[in-house]
């Protein structure tokens, strides 16, 4: 029984999740032979404000972006 967790970032919306969540059990099913019943995923949705890039959390790294955008139009 394959198990599958997959961590993203908030933003996303449900038919975007089930579209995800049906390719992974195809391929899943595909490459390991097993019928899709078998098949679990579970996905962790995590804030802008709980993942960092390079000291940054994401959040702040979007607002910098749009605030420079701003500045450039």
């Amino acid at each position: 029984m394959p198990i599958v967790s997959i961590v993203l970032l908030e933003g996303r919306n449900q038919a975007q999740k089930d579209a995800m969540y049906a390719e992974v059990t195809q391929a899943l099913c595909r490459t390991l032979g097993c019928p899709p019943e078998q098949v679990r995923i579970m996905v962790q949705d995590h804030a802008l404000g709980n993942f960092a890039v390079a000291g940054t959390s994401v959040a702040t790294a979007r607002e910098q972006a749009a605030r420079k955008k701003e500045e450039a139009s």
